[in-house]
């Protein structure tokens, strides 16, 4: 098989059709010529209600998926896979999750039938190597993953696949692994963490304009070690103080921004968009690097 043909089918989900054991195809990506650099992204995804209203969110998802490079697959980190020890989706059709309750059943109606990404799923886990990622087919696109990419690429036919959370690990041990994951940038994988910065279901005020003054002070000194590239001081979110508690009462949310922080590279600028604060706590800042030229006007 050329390498075109393989590419071809792989754009298409049809990997079920290829008759070549995982090693193969693996060894077939990794001798893939590099492409150009795909950008890398946290989108703080919110309410799931805006996988389908028209809004300042979704419009600039739909935005996004215009402007940004055609990816060749989507690794999503969601804050909703956790797991005991690291895992990789590596179904060819991965089932839409409807992982939530209380919304109205046109949210539930919804479908986001990407073909999964196998071959780059067995490829993700070989580079986080000596970790053990362990192979699943059982779970699926998760509404972390599906809420944001349903107006992104709403045709839903760029394979997408997830890697979980392992809730056992803390902040520093997310961003070693996640640090593995640079090659896929330039195998054409757009890497994308979806959660919240500030996440404190538990303080949401319904209606409220804007954040809490914690809420706020806590955004800010992210979005100022972001500026300065201090990770560390990120990763070690616990020592910014009660702002930091308050923000993060449970870190799934915050740990998908780790790994897109992890797969920076030195000197790459933040481009912040829908970096707003609702409900008074609940941060929808979202951040592209890697994005050269993008412009995203409000």
């Amino acid at each position: 098989m050329e390498r075109k043909d393989f590419i071809r089918l792989l754009g298409l989900g049809a990997l079920s059709s290829i008759a070549m054991d995982t090693r193969s195809i693996t060894s077939e990506l990794l001798s893939m010529p590099d492409s150009e650099e795909m950008p890398i992204l946290f989108v703080g995804h919110g309410n799931p209600m805006n996988a389908i209203e028209d809004n300042v969110y979704s419009k600039m998802w739909k935005k996004l998926g215009t402007k940004l490079p055609t990816p060749k697959a989507i690794l999503v980190v969601s804050a909703h896979w956790e797991t005991k020890g690291t895992q990789v989706l590596v179904s060819e059709k991965p089932r839409t999750i409807h992982d939530f309750g209380g919304f109205p059943r046109k949210l539930f109606e919804q479908q986001y039938p990407a073909p999964g990404a196998p071959a780059f799923a067995k490829e993700t886990a070989k580079l986080m190597l000596p970790t053990k990622v362990a192979e699943d087919l059982t779970w699926g696109l998760d509404h972390g993953t599906w809420s944001v990419l349903l107006p992104m690429y709403p045709e839903a036919k760029i394979p997408v696949y997830q890697l979980s959370l392992d809730y056992t690990q803390g902040a520093a041990y997310h961003y070693k692994i996640a640090s593995q994951l640079s090659k896929l940038r330039k195998k054409g994988v757009l890497i994308v963490g979806s959660g919240n910065v500030v996440h404190n279901l538990g303080r949401v005020q319904w209606g409220k304009q804007g954040g809490y003054d914690w809420a706020v002070e806590f955004d800010t000194k992210v979005k100022n070690y972001i500026d300065t590239e201090n990770h560390q001081a990120l990763v070690d979110y616990t020592k910014i103080g009660n702002s930091a508690n308050l923000s993060i009462p449970s870190n799934e949310h915050y740990l998908p921004l780790l790994y897109v922080l992890a797969n920076r590279k030195k000197g790459e600028k933040p481009l912040y968009f829908n970096d707003t604060l609702e409900m008074g706590s609940i941060s929808m800042r979202s951040v592209i690097f890697g994005a050269k030229d993008l412009k995203l006007d409000k």
